[in-house]
């Protein structure tokens, strides 16, 4: 759009489109390869000796997100919510602490709304 030469124009497209099909290409390369990888699961079985020991950090991290789930209940003030949140290492945490402050906030818009109506029925 800069420039009014139409040849310089049709330069420059035909290399937006050429670095855009070089872009496809590589990126049909990259599903490609993906595609073709050993499962993940057929390994699971063969190293059974990490088995037990992986179902057990997975049970662990279910009780802790539990027991924050529990915590996070108790707590009513979104900016200790946005505090804890910025020190939440791992995304399950994150998650649930996120989904917590979303609730406080649509229960503060109701009480705002409920206020609201009341104040004009007067």
């Amino acid at each position: 759009e800069a420039t009014l030469d139409l040849a310089e124009r049709r330069r420059i497209r035909s290399a937006i489109r050429e670095l855009q099909r070089q872009e496809l290409e590589r990126d049909e390369e990259a599903l490609a390869s993906k595609r073709f990888r050993p499962e993940r699961g057929s390994h699971r079985q063969d190293d059974k000796e990490n088995w037990p020991r992986s179902r057990r950090l997975e049970e662990e991290q279910q009780a802790a997100l539990a027991t924050l789930s529990r915590q996070l209940e108790a707590i009513t003030d979104v900016e200790e919510l946005t505090k804890l949140l910025r020190a939440a290492g791992e995304y399950e945490e994150r998650k649930l602490i996120r989904a917590a402050i979303r609730k406080l906030r649509a229960e503060e818009i109701e009480a705002a709304t409920l206020a609201g109506n009341t104040q004009s029925r007067r």
